[in-house]
């Protein structure tokens, strides 16, 4: 019989086997497997740095993930990982995927700014984000992309480089017509503190952090693609994107926010 960690080990080395992933090895889910309500996590499976069938994340599979796809820190790929945790209604959950990522107003939320990679901090959210999802309210659908919901957001990206305050517009708008025509319109606390920082996300990504701006026709390829725009001449960030760097543009779109902008 072996020993816990023996199998701890074992299992831990199957899940990479299973989750090694490329830039060149994307394919969309096939049949049987799962995708979320966040684009960027889809992206990863879609890549194969998550597991493609999209279920059972360890933290070691998010770790790698993360860090070899996006070369995303791991004190925040642990933080993402706590809080993606509180999705899964099993007892004592050790694990979460992409199919519990869409229970209701846990991290998905109305004015769904489609998290498309939710990295979490405690009051914000790295996300590769904006709105290409329906409220609850209008479909039971929240992994679904929604062209009408998603050229509602694209419309306040006015230019071909994506600046601080257009994620903050786009961010707002959303969340104004979720007030205005959902009358059930939620936002739980931790849904807010995750929406606050969704555009941290794709600036951090697919952009230049010394300029704060994002390139749109990268952002606007992952969306449609659920692919990382490796075509358009894309490369994985050669800087690590830290805490630092998440909080820091997250209060940049936070400051900026004002209904006077729109």
């Amino acid at each position: 019989m072996c020993a816990p960690s023996i199998v701890f080990v074992a299992l831990a080395t199957v899940g990479f086997v299973n989750a090694q992933g490329s830039l060149a090895s994307w394919h969309p889910a096939g049949p049987g497997d799962s995708r979320g309500p966040c684009p960027m996590l889809n992206t990863l499976a879609n890549h194969g740095f998550l597991p493609r069938e999209g279920r059972n994340f360890t933290l070691p599979i998010v770790k790698h993930a993360l860090g070899t796809g996006l070369n995303v820190s791991d004190d925040i790929t642990e933080e993402l990982f706590n809080f993606a945790l509180t999705t899964n209604p099993a007892p004592n959950a050790t694990t979460w995927g992409l199919d519990t990522l869409g229970n209701h107003n846990i991290l998905e939320h109305d004015a769904s700014l489609r998290s498309v990679l939710i990295l979490s901090t405690p009051y914000t959210e790295f996300a590769l984000p904006f709105g290409s999802r329906s409220d609850k309210y209008f479909t039971d659908d929240a992994v679904t992309f929604n062209s009408t919901v998603y050229d509602q957001t694209r419309a306040y990206w006015t230019g071909d480089l994506i600046d601080i305050q257009m994620a903050a517009n786009a961010r707002l708008a959303r969340m104004i017509d979720s007030v205005k025509y959902n009358p059930r319109f939620a936002l739980s606390e931790l849904a807010g503190e995750f929406s606050a920082g969704e555009g941290a996300g794709y600036m951090l990504v697919f952009g230049n952090r010394t300029e704060k701006t994002a390139r749109r026709d990268l952002v606007e390829y992952f969306f449609k693609n659920e692919r990382l725009p490796t075509e358009l001449g894309w490369k994985i960030p050669t800087t690590v994107i830290s805490l630092d760097d998440l909080n820091n543009f997250s209060e940049y779109i936070i400051n900026a926010t004002s209904i006077e902008a729109l």
